[in-house]
């Protein structure tokens, strides 16, 4: 092969395959690498050879069917022709010192032989100072804890063989202490306070460094924790108006802007502190939560705790203090509280009542005390506090008024009422899905009255039909539970008896009150066929007081036998409990009646004996005709002192006889005295000795009983 080293892509190459002479008939063959042999002469030429001529060459020769073996290979090399020669390197070093500025360019020729490149390219070399590297921070403010920040040191190419060096506050430039060597861009994340302080950068290479950049300070706060307040309270009521505000108190930030949350759930933002809900209903109940994001930059605060707002609607509940069955003169307390909510409050008391068309009514007393105790006394209950009631509480501050309380029934019986309310059958308990009758009986024959009622439920309606004295059920159901009384045109209220509907076992028990001495018989019913070994448990007050019986009989009622009673069957169930009271007996109850009669006919004595004294006074003094002066009765009270013993028998007392019938009981007595008083005048001067008298009367009346029961009433009355 000739040329026998490499060439460039364009040269020639000429291969020889010798040792065989041609003109014996040999024919040559030639194989290039892996290639199909090809027939060619014993020379080979190949001109503007190419990178792919380049290869492995062999040959061998045949003549016949005789064949040589192949030649050792020969391997022709191609080179691509170049700007510059390869091994031909100029270095310019990197110093300030003695570098030059300029264009360069190069070609080559060869060494052990005549072959030249081409000529290069021109290269323009520019030698200067080492640049300042730059730094940047982002973001540019103050950022909060575990927020991200990134440095960049920058005016320097990494690529180009670079190394970035950082220091954090350190006060010489020079310090190795503080060094690290890390890439261009310094994340930090999350950051926290301990983070934040002074950086600056420079880059090296090769042993090179550039200065310093200028430093950056980085400064870190502690992200803020909102706060949620609730103005007036976090417990207020429906109808309120309510005002949440967020409070942040941090560093670094002038503006927020703010986002609301309940239940952890996003709801409004807004660029005010506050939020303000108007007329709140129970839908405004949850908790809320806020946080905030800065007006004009990147940065959130935490999110605040949860503050619970509660709204409700305040109820007011009427209790009585005592036993709502009253009789005249018992004293009752009507109380009236809103629950949850004890302070603040002004109360009114109302009765309640239902006209013809069985539309509700809240008459509100006269004498509601509408303070703040929430306490409606009667003292002495009458006939007339019977009735349902009601109260409402208000509030001043942040004005508010509740629904109308729930009902509370009371009672006031008069035994004298000539009005009875009959029931049939004659119980207080019955069953359920049986007839139940109840008519109004008027001793007086007065028209007008009606059957009303109250039931357990709360409802104040009739039972009979206007003009209608009479109730009939014709299949109780246990929502005919309630009071039932009788009830005059006027409004008036008589004898009511509280009906109990139950399914099971009953109570039998007298509607009306028991009297004094009678007998009461109490029996335990059962709804259905009773097995025939029922025993029943009979109690009073909560106290069992018999059992082993279906009947219980006490044979002299007195004022304590007065309760609750109800029956109970192990197996079959325990009766509804029923009120007994008991009256005073006849005898006691004319007792105090008559006392009562004594006491008006007294007073109309009093009145009378007034009137004819006067009369008689006025007669003397007109046939006189004369001039009379009265001496003080102040002195005229303290003679009568001195001689009290003596003006008892004196004959002016006139007594007025009790009642002679009965010797035992009280005796009402007035005595009256009557007297005439006589003075003597000294002698007038120049006159004649004369005596002028001065007639006036004084009487005194005098009530009492002889046994002490009631209060001495005096009356003074002085005549002239």
């Amino acid at each position: 092969m000739w040329p026998q080293s490499s060439v460039f892509t364009g040269d020639s190459v000429t291969l020889r395959c010798e040792g065989i002479q041609p003109q014996n008939g040999w024919v040559f063959l030639w194989k290039k690498d892996s290639n199909r042999e090809s027939i060619e002469a014993a020379t080979k030429t190949v001109n503007f050879v190419k990178v792919s001529d380049g290869g492995k060459y062999s040959c061998r020769a045949r003549r016949k069917r005789y064949y040589t073996d192949y030649s050792d290979s020969v391997i022709v090399t191609i080179y691509e022709k170049t700007q510059s020669l390869s091994d031909v390197t100029y270095m310019v070093k990197e110093s300030l010192a003695g570098a030059t500025n300029g264009t360069y360019s190069c070609n080559g020729a060869e060494t052990e032989g005549s072959r030249w490149s081409q000529m290069s390219d021109a290269v323009t070399l520019t030698v200067s100072a080492f640049p300042t590297p730059t730094l940047t921070v982002e973001p540019q403010s103050s950022v909060f804890t575990g927020d991200s920040v990134t440095l960049r040191c920058e005016g320097i190419k990494s690529q180009n063989g670079w190394e970035f060096l950082w220091r954090k506050d350190s006060d010489s430039k020079d310090s190795k202490d503080s060094k690290s060597t890390e890439t261009a861009n310094k994340t930090i994340n999350p950051v926290n306070v301990s983070d934040g302080g002074e950086y600056s950068c420079r880059a090296q290479r090769r042993g090179y460094y550039t200065d310093y950049s200028e430093p950056v300070i980085v400064t870190i706060y502690e992200r803020p924790k909102p706060k949620v307040t609730i103005k007036p309270a976090q417990h207020v009521f429906s109808g309120d108006t309510v005002t949440l505000r967020c409070d942040i108190y941090g560093k670094g930030v002038t503006s927020w802007h703010y986002s609301w949350y309940k239940e952890g759930l996003h709801t409004f933002s807004s660029d005010r502190q506050e939020h303000t809900v108007r007329s709140v209903t129970e839908s405004d109940v949850g908790t809320y939560s806020c946080n905030g994001s800065e007006t004009e930059g990147s940065r959130w605060s935490q999110m605040s705790d949860a503050v619970k707002l509660t709204v409700s609607a305040p109820r007011a509940v009427l209790n009585v203090s005592s036993q709502k069955w009253l009789t005249e003169g018992d004293p009752v307390i009507l109380i009236c509280e809103v629950c949850n909510f004890s302070t603040g409050w002004t109360f009114s008391w109302f009765t309640l009542t239902v006209s013809q068309e069985n539309s509700h009514h809240y008459n509100l007393l006269s004498d509601s005390s509408r303070g703040a105790g929430g306490n409606y006394t009667v003292s002495s209950a009458a006939l007339n506090h019977t009735g349902v009631y009601v109260c409402r509480a208000e509030r001043e501050k942040s004005v508010y008024k509740t629904q109308y309380s729930n009902t509370q029934l009371l009672w006031v019986t008069d035994v004298s009422t000539s009005v009875s309310l009959i029931v049939s059958p004659s119980r207080t308990q019955h069953f359920t899905s049986v007839s139940l009758s109840l008519s109004c009986e008027d001793q007086s024959n007065s028209t007008g009255l009606r059957v009303r009622r109250y039931t357990d439920s709360g409802q104040l309606e009739d039972c009979s039909s206007l003009h209608r004295s009479t109730c009939t059920i014709s299949s109780t159901n246990t929502s005919d539970t309630g009071v039932y009384w009788c009830e005059s045109e006027s409004g008036e209220k008589y004898y009511p008896v509280n009906i109990t509907v139950h399914s099971g076992v009953i109570l039998e028990s007298p509607v009306h009150p028991v009297t004094e001495g009678d007998h009461l018989i109490l029996r335990c019913l059962y709804q259905h066929t009773a097995p025939p070994n029922l025993r029943a448990y009979f109690y009073k007050d909560g106290s069992l007081i018999q059992n082993q019986t279906t009947e219980m009989t006490i044979t002299s009622v007195s004022k304590s036998h007065e309760g609750f009673y109800y029956c109970k069957h192990p197996d079959e169930g325990e009766s509804p409990k029923s009120w007994i009271s008991v009256r005073a007996s006849a005898d006691t109850r004319s007792d105090g009646l008559k006392l009562k009669k004594n006491r008006v006919i007294a007073r109309l004595v009093v009145a009378v004996l007034i009137i004819v004294i006067l009369v008689l006074l006025w007669r003397y003094k007109n046939n006189k005709g004369g001039r009379s002066q009265c001496p003080s009765i102040v002195s005229q009270q303290q003679n009568n002192s001195q001689t009290s013993d003596q003006s008892q028998s004196e004959a002016g007392y006139k007594t007025l006889p009790s009642d002679s019938a009965s010797e035992s009981s009280e005796h009402l007595f007035a005595k009256i005295k009557l007297k005439s008083l006589t003075q003597q005048t000294k002698k007038k001067e120049n006159k004649e000795n004369e005596t002028e008298s001065f007639d006036c009367f004084y009487f005194k009346l005098t009530l009492k009983t002889d046994q002490g029961a009631g209060p001495s009433e005096m009356t003074f009355v002085e005549v002239k």
